[in-house]
């Protein structure tokens, strides 16, 4: 892609409303706009990156053998007076009386949507366990919308659920998902905590969460300073870690997972019942596995960025190649930059040419804000001397390359 052919609004400031580095500069480096308080266009570098963090997390619930469906963001208010969350909800949902009469609401959530589903088409014991999956747009009336897609009033949710016929099997996919998720977040490149947490509203006897620590986060955790161990808040109190004894330290956390043994918690109120060996009835025993898609974009960036922007992960960033040459006028210039754009495409490897009329100061700041792992920069000394001068975004590593070695180094690097 040319920067000329596609929509990158930089900003050398960022507006005041902004509030933590990730706000800041994801509005900076145009990846979102807000349209209201809580509410946020993706444009397309920011739609990129929010891509391959759903692509990651798709891959590894496969690799977990769940499948993937699309649920209705729309609801019937009765499933939820059902299960008794309609009150226990609040004002956080968005309800309304449609044209028809009926009482509807904005999902802001699928327990009650997916147990009603399976309940309609599973009823032995010889038809579970299930896994199912979703990636989709969650609605909540925030009182209070803060720091851009964190906590947002329209964000995007993984969620998962499974339906056992035994706590044996609830067990199984539970650890599968823990273990999933733990996947997940080191592809993302974070440095995250997992800590057993109180179900809340969502029930179930069992739950943890996934924490990354972030100078703007409103949630807080204990960690140990020697073996990095999360430990639940009641038990941090103490002044050593339970595992190892040593020193804990609490850390503002944004979180971006949760998961939960919820048991028969909605089975039992919603009615979703199997027929064991025995032919007897019984309650579906329920899991659910939740992670903020699109507030995991933030925590990406919190934890990858430094004074000059933001420096991706490789598996996020939304290009992984941005190709610079300073002098657009230059034809010498211009052929060896599109001769390394045409090679690195033809290997399947994304990248972006910035061919923008602009000076090269403007360039190197804006390649930098982006954050795009690799950078190539072409210029006149570098054709003088038949080399490509290449810069690893992250921790800002230069290297010049032969020019015929260019593309076969990236590839290299790209496929570590």
């Amino acid at each position: 892609m040319f920067w000329t052919q596609t929509f990158i609004p930089t900003l050398r400031e960022a507006p005041q409303e902004a509030e933590s580095a990730s706000h800041r500069l994801m509005l900076r480096a145009g990846l979102v706009r807000m349209l209201m308080a809580g509410v946020y266009s993706y444009l397309p570098l920011g739609y990129k990156a929010l891509c391959n963090i759903q692509k990651i997390v798709r891959q590894e619930m496969n690799a977990c053998g769940a499948a993937e469906l699309l649920l209705p963001a729309l609801q019937p208010r009765d499933l939820w007076v059902r299960s008794g969350r309609d009150e226990v909800m609040g004002e956080v949902m968005i309800r309304f009386t449609d044209r028809r009469g009926r009482n509807v609401c904005l999902g802001p959530t699928h327990e009650e949507v997916i147990t009603e589903l399976v309940k309609s088409h599973v009823s032995s014991y010889k038809q579970l366990p299930v896994v199912l999956y979703q990636i989709q747009t969650k609605f909540r009336d925030e009182i209070r919308p803060r720091f851009g897609v964190v906590r947002a009033c329209e964000f995007i949710m993984k969620d998962a659920y499974s339906f056992d016929k035994d706590e044996q099997g609830l067990d199984k996919n539970y650890n599968a998902m823990h273990a999933a998720y733990r996947r997940i977040f080191s592809r993302c490149g974070l440095d995250f905590i997992s800590i057993e947490a109180d179900s809340g509203v969502m029930g179930g006897s069992v739950s943890h969460e996934f924490m990354v620590p972030a100078e703007s986060g409103e949630d807080a955790a204990f960690r140990c300073a020697a073996c990095r161990a999360g430990v639940p808040f009641a038990e941090g109190r103490s002044a050593q870690c339970p595992s190892c004894a040593g020193t804990l330290e609490k850390v503002n956390c944004v979180e971006i997972g949760h998961i939960f043994k919820l048991g028969t918690k909605y089975s039992k109120t919603l009615g979703a019942q199997f027929a064991d060996s025995q032919g007897a009835l019984q309650p579906i025993i329920m899991g659910c596995y939740g992670i903020g898609v699109s507030r995991l974009l933030a925590a990406v960036i919190e934890q990858n960025c430094d004074k000059d922007g933001i420096a991706w992960p490789r598996e996020i960033s939304p290009y992984e190649v941005i190709v610079l040459p300073l002098d657009v006028t230059d034809a010498a210039i211009m052929g060896e930059a599109k001769r390394i754009y045409d090679e690195l495409s033809s290997r399947g490897i994304e990248t972006l040419m910035d061919d923008r009329d602009e000076r090269a100061g403007v360039k190197f700041k804006d390649a930098d804000l982006l954050g795009i792992t690799l950078q190539v920069i072409v210029g006149r000394e570098s054709l003088k001397n038949n080399t490509v001068e290449l810069k690893v975004r992250k921790g800002h590593k230069k290297s010049n390359l032969p020019r015929e070695d260019l593309a076969t180094h990236i590839q290299g690097l790209i496929n570590v």
